[in-house]
């Protein structure tokens, strides 16, 4: 019983986490739109576009305007998609559309009168805001249902059909006000589209450095000894020798690859490495405290790599 009180318990806290990460993103979101975008007349993608064009020409609410239109998606998407899909859809195009309409009064300055400005700081922040609420698995409706269902029924990719449908928004856009909000706007989808990546993938960049060395084991002893990582040893064999040897593998901080480098080119000349960028890191060591001394990694049948 304690064991389910305990499991219930985390479950309960991930929820929270979850629905109050989705929140905040839409805060975030639904504040930049109204303090940078609206003011200086520009628009954004997907359906908080439509509307917002909508609310240049008659003046009607932003958020409820996107919640009716995101009506008959979240419907397609009940019917196409299933339950287990919609329903954090419905939370987050729920919360994203009450947060536009309660930032409103943002409308009323004006933080910056540059356009370009304008389309950055609306770009960054709505590109930190929908990152959020991507990153916690969430959704604000839209055009996502759309190119969700569009791949799943007619194997199109997703964001090539979110793209059409928002250049179809920015030609109406340069047609009722002008190609230069249109433009100015694009910039502004260009740079939400970088930093909703960039949140999702996460800021923590490392390095992994593969090393194929006949010294493998002399050059991990030092790598462990010297900066305090796990290694890990991939076995390969060489396609033309057949010959077997250990690869290294190993993740470590950007200001750590030069000595990564060194510490191998001292102990083979001739060692083969290849640098690749990680998006994200995790383990003891990186995202989480280590909790006793940092030791090898070892390699297991099923090519999962596990720290020891």
């Amino acid at each position: 019983m304690r064991s389910r009180r305990i499991i219930r318990t985390r479950t309960l806290k991930h929820k929270l986490m979850h629905y109050a990460g989705i929140a905040l993103g839409c805060l975030i979101a639904s504040s930049s739109i109204n303090l940078f975008l609206v003011p200086s007349h520009l628009l954004t993608g997907g359906v908080t576009g439509i509307a917002i064009i909508f609310y240049y020409l008659a003046d009607l609410p932003i958020g409820v305007q996107t919640l009716v239109y995101n009506v008959p998606l979240l419907l397609a998407a009940w019917r196409l998609m299933g339950k287990k899909y919609t329903i954090d859809i419905v939370i987050g195009t729920v919360l994203f559309s009450l947060c536009l309409d309660a930032t409103r009064f943002l409308n009323g300055y004006l933080p910056v009168e540059d356009l370009m400005l304008a389309a950055i700081f609306g770009g960054v922040f709505n590109g930190i805001g929908y990152g959020i609420v991507f990153r916690m698995d969430g959704s604000t409706g839209g055009f996502d249902i759309i190119g969700a269902i569009v791949k799943k029924y007619y194997s199109l990719h997703m964001g090539g059909v979110i793209f059409g449908f928002n250049c179809l928004i920015m030609l109406v856009a340069a047609f009722l006000f002008g190609v230069a909000p249109a433009m100015f706007t694009l910039i502004s989808m260009f740079i939400n589209a970088t930093v909703t990546d960039r949140v999702i993938a996460g800021f923590n960049s490392r390095k992994a450095v593969l090393i194929v060395s006949e010294k493998a084991e002399e050059i991990a002893e030092e790598i462990i000894v010297e900066l305090g990582r796990g290694v890990t040893f991939l076995h390969g064999q060489g396609a033309f020798t057949h010959k077997e040897r250990d690869v290294i593998f190993v993740a470590v901080k950007l200001t750590q690859v030069a000595k990564v480098k060194r510490l191998a080119n001292e102990v083979d000349g001739n060692a083969f490495m290849i640098i690749m960028s990680a998006n994200e890191v995790m383990g003891r060591g990186f995202s989480k405290p280590a909790s006793r001394p940092v030791s090898t990694v070892i390699h297991e049948p099923d090519n999962r790599i596990e720290y020891k």
